[in-house]
């Protein structure tokens, strides 16, 4: 306010920087980029979507303040996050090898409308001051949601189909005779239903605690959906999920934060942090967290049965709310099942109310899809399609990816098309002869009362559908009515998969092909990093727990002595060069086969270059063949043919070398940390200029 008009027009710029293997190239790029916009006078903020970890995760403040993003990535990143504002998406080499152009075309560049990303409806519907917190928690959601919607479709499809070719109708439901084509197609699909919830807590933890949080997330999430565990008829279902996984997931930030002992660190994010969270989050379940549960299944029980005597309206209503609330969990189950224990008796009306409520969620955010379609991305709506299949053949769970993606929109308009829905059939006196729901049960002949019956339905259903594309419209309101979000307008957020630095695509960054990496965290071997800016408080060298400490004579934390220095290597071609490097290793006593060692490296040479262009290579190896990590460096007068994409030859070779079985991240983040200290021009010319190896290490000792 008070600053000039020079200070007040400083432009503003935020970048993400991935690879495919997120490891040189994103930390080579984003140090590039910081470098010139420091040297252009502007300011900017670097994301690194890399194998240790997303960092220096960009929050919804950073967003709204920005004028511009650049993208250097060759994996997906999600795009949500920048809706009305300038992005720029190029290669990763183009980071690395012109940024100052990259700066200049984004002033330029299109704004994002947001066609298939999504923004955090959280930090939306909020005041001022969503941060990274808040931001974190909901792309962890989204995360989860991602990765869970192909469980619910391939396995409510394969259920609904095998149901239709397969099934009759019973007493006891519809039944597919044992040992049939389609009993082993619904059984598929029943694999698929029991790992939807444990993969939904999975990706939400792994995406706040990064690798170590994903076991403990999808263990947690079996356990909560598994009753018999705590004494309850039914499990906690999808609900019971998101807990589990937000639980696993800061249970591992808060594990990762406790300091160890440095023999200990390259177990802790394999061994230690799963086992001790895996271990604490069950037991937490089982024994505080499930006993509400069990007795909350058992006393709605109690409460129903002293309803059956009451208005039929008024149990239909109170049925379809608990049906729709949590789409198979211990409320939806108690209505279920209070209404199939009926069945036995003769009284079918109360299953009928059921079975009216059943089917309408699906349908309902399957309609709300195609109604409003702007407001859902392409993954949403197509997953729209298979939610009105699914709700065809009354299978409820078609709508627990929208329920968990916006439960503050979803879960009310469910409920309030479900009382609708029930209370229609309850007044019409609506029968079901078996314990399963929608069309499906009155077009094979279980249902009296059928007209009134797909009333209930329809009725339920559209009501669901409008309830839910007002709410989510009253939510863009307020989003687009943020003077600081400087939005005009752009749809809600979307299930694409989030960013951990993977990209299915959710809200928040690239979640796909690789696992998805988490938002947020860091690598559970890697130390804190300093964000990567080009504010002068941000240029600090990174500094890790060792660094910190009084060994502050050690080079990457002690694996790079003068002993694994070589100011002159002899080898003029990359093969002998990584055997060169290999037996300088070997001299440390660290190796215990050298052939080995060789053949490591040659394979991940095979797999693409470690040639990383600045007349720069870095070999690395990750095998049993070396006793604990070691790091060597030497120089090549000439420079060694390397496949570098910016076609140098390499000059300043690094090799990386760690056990497979206690490696952890650490390859990674010694990676991390030497790419973007070699992206210092002055860095290189002091390596390069050292006269011997004392002099070498003398300079090596800025990385940190």
């Amino acid at each position: 306010m008070g600053g000039s008009s020079g200070e007040r027009k400083k432009l503003k710029l935020l970048a993400v920087t991935a690879c495919p293997t997120g490891i040189a190239h994103t930390y080579m790029a984003a140090e590039k980029l910081s470098q010139a916009a420091e040297s252009l006078g502007i300011e900017m903020k670097v994301e690194t979507q890399g194998s240790i970890g997303a960092e220096n995760v960009l929050t919804d403040n950073d967003v709204r303040e920005a004028d511009g993003i650049i993208i250097a990535a060759d994996k997906d990143v999600d795009r949500g996050r920048f809706v009305g504002k300038r992005v720029l998406s190029v290669g990763v080499s183009e980071g690395i090898s012109r940024p100052e152009q990259l700066i200049e075309q984004v002033r330029s560049a299109p704004v994002h409308g947001g066609g298939g990303g999504g923004g955090s409806a959280e930090a939306a519907s909020t005041g001022g001051g969503g941060g990274k917190e808040r931001s974190l928690a909901y792309k962890a959601l989204m995360n989860g949601v991602s990765y869970m919607i192909p469980f619910v479709v391939v396995g409510g499809l394969l259920i609904a189909i095998s149901l239709a070719l397969g099934g009759d109708a019973t007493s006891k439901g519809y039944v597919i005779p044992e040992g049939t084509f389609w009993a082993h197609v619904n059984a598929i699909g029943v694999i698929g239903f029991t790992l939807m919830v444990p993969i939904l807590s999975g990706y939400i933890a792994y995406a706040i605690g990064d690798r170590p949080a994903l076991v403990p997330g999808m263990i947690g999430g079996w356990i909560a959906n598994t009753g018999e565990l705590y004494d309850s008829k039914a499990g906690a279902g999808f609900i019971g999920a998101i807990v589990t996984g937000f639980l696993a997931g800061y249970l591992v930030l808060w594990i990762k934060k406790v300091k160890v002992p440095k023999f200990v660190q390259p177990i802790m994010p394999i061994i230690v942090i799963p086992i001790v969270a895996t271990t604490a989050l069950g037991l937490f379940f089982i024994y505080v967290i499930g006993k509400p549960i069990s007795w909350v299944f058992e006393h709605l029980t109690d409460w129903l049965s002293g309803m059956t005597g009451t208005s039929a309206i008024l149990l239909g209503a109170i049925l379809g709310l608990m049906i729709a609330f949590d789409m198979g969990g211990p409320v939806n189950k108690t209505a279920f099942l209070f209404g199939t224990g009926l069945i036995a008796t003769g009284n079918q009306t109360v299953m009928g109310m059921c079975a009216a409520a059943i089917p309408v969620m699906p349908l309902g955010q399957g309609l709300a899809t195609l109604i409003r379609r702007r407001l859902y991305s392409e993954q949403e709506r197509e997953t729209g399609m298979a939610a009105l299949f699914m709700g065809l053949f009354g299978i409820s769970e078609g709508a627990i990816p929208f329920a968990a993606a916006r439960p503050a929109q979803v879960i009310p308009a469910n409920m309030l098309g479900g009382a609708v829905a029930g209370a229609i059939a309850g007044m019409a006196s609506v029968e079901d002869a078996v314990p399963h729901g929608g069309p499906i049960v009155a077009v094979l002949g279980a249902v009296g009362g059928v007209p009134m019956f797909f009333l209930a339905i329809a009725v339920g259903t559209v009501v669901t559908a409008l309830t839910t594309v007002t709410l989510v419209d009253i939510s863009e309101r307020k989003r687009r009515g943020r003077p600081a979000d400087g939005v005009p307008g752009g749809p809600e957020p979307v299930l694409a998969g989030v960013g951990v630095g993977a990209g299915s695509g959710a809200v928040g960054s690239g979640a796909s092909a690789a696992p998805p990496k988490a938002v947020g965290s860091e690598a559970s071997a890697a130390p804190q990093k300093a964000p990567v800016t080009s504010a002068p408080a941000a240029a600090a060298p990174v500094a890790s727990p060792e660094a910190a400490s009084p060994e502050e004579d050690e080079v990457l934390s002690g694996y790079l002595t003068e002993q694994t220095v070589k100011v002159r290597l002899d080898s003029a071609d990359k093969d002998s060069a990584i055997r060169e490097m290999a037996n300088l290793l070997a001299a440390t006593g660290k190796v215990n086969d050298v052939e080995e060692l060789v053949r490591t490296a040659l394979r991940r040479e095979a797999q693409g270059t470690t040639g990383l262009g600045e007349e720069i290579a870095i070999p690395h190896a990750k095998t049993d063949a070396v006793t604990s990590p070691v790091v060597g460096f030497a120089r090549s007068a000439e420079g060694i043919e390397w496949g570098a994409l910016d076609g140098t030859k390499a000059k300043l070779v690094f090799m990386i070398s760690v056990p497979e079985a206690a490696a952890g991240d650490e390859h990674l983040r010694i990676l991390a940390l030497l790419s973007r200290k070699l992206m210092d021009t002055g860095f290189r010319e002091r390596l390069e200029a050292a006269p011997d190896e004392a002099a070498v290490l003398e300079v090596l000792r800025e990385v940190r």
